[in-house]
């Protein structure tokens, strides 16, 4: 049965190109077809009327029936919030970049994959974006996270964090990232939150360098209303969803955070699971003695 593959990827910010053409070689190998956009083209030479170029990204995505993410993290994080304008489709994630829990599959297993892929011996993991709510800014989708955190290095910031109506806490931090079971392997685990399942319908609560050692990261059912209030102060704030910047419009900036009914779905092999990539990834289980 033909497919068609489609391509996202940033040549600016990893090196895509071996990655690139291996896919590109099994799917004229194996007579599937691509489909990726003109800033793609320099990378690759292959001439082959299973090669189709479009304007945009999210055309790449309406005229795939998979869609490839070739880098990093990022990259699946950019692709991911691409599907929150148009129709969703599975995304194989391909590792170019450094540690990757999302983008996974290695180099050396691309044509591997591909295979299995093409021949459906796979399964989707399904997963819910959070969605931040408010009444100018609109609604905002993080895969990851949603980070609250100061422009500069200067002084501490207050945040309330209320949940479902109940105040929390007031935290006297450098931050608060609010992030989904996805999010658990980003910028919570490395400031110190837990890493949770990604099927596990929760919302995580981490301040980032607190004040007070006894303020902890917090867990909260997904079902529930977030609340983040962030008052005028002295230091400049920033509020940013998986990355992707904004500038704070007004004070006091009130954000409602719950789980969205938006999804992804990401091609998970049979052999792999998520405890094999966490394994894999904080290798855990290794003795630094043994060679």
């Amino acid at each position: 049965m033909t497919k068609t593959f489609g391509i996202i990827a940033n040549p600016d910010k990893y090196s895509v190109k071996n990655a690139l053409l291996k896919v590109i070689n099994w799917s004229i190998s194996n007579k599937q077809h691509i489909v990726l956009t003109p800033k793609l083209e320099p990378l690759y030479s292959q001439k082959s009327s299973s090669i189709r170029v479009v304007p945009t990204e999210q055309d790449v995505i309406d005229q795939s029936d998979i869609v490839i993410s070739i880098g990093g993290d990022g990259t699946m994080l950019w692709t991911a919030q691409l599907m929150t304008y148009v129709d969703s489709k599975p995304i194989l994630g391909i590792n170019s970049g450094r540690l990757g829990f999302l983008a996974n599959t290695p180099f050396l297993e691309i044509e591997a994959t591909l295979n299995e892929v093409l021949a459906n011996r796979y399964k989707l993991d399904k997963r819910y974006f959070l969605e931040a709510k408010h009444h100018s800014l609109g609604k905002r989708y993080a895969l990851n996270e949603f980070l609250f955190g100061k422009k500069d290095s200067s002084a501490m910031v207050n945040i309330i964090a209320k949940y479902d109506g109940q105040l929390i806490n007031k935290y006297w931090s450098d931050g608060l990232i609010v992030a989904g079971p996805t999010g658990s392997t980003a910028y919570n685990l490395s400031s110190g939150g837990p890493i949770v399942l990604p099927s596990t319908n929760v919302i995580i609560v981490t301040p980032i360098n607190p004040h007070t050692l006894t303020t902890r990261p917090l867990v909260l059912p997904s079902n529930g209303k977030l609340e983040i209030i962030v008052e005028k102060q002295n230091n400049e704030l920033l509020f940013s969803y998986d990355g992707e910047q904004l500038e704070i419009p007004e004070y006091p900036f009130e954000v409602e955070v719950t789980q969205s009914s938006v999804f992804v779905e990401i091609i998970e092999l049979y052999q792999h699971s998520y405890f094999i990539t966490l394994r894999n990834k904080l290798m855990w289980g290794r003795d630094s003695r043994e060679s």
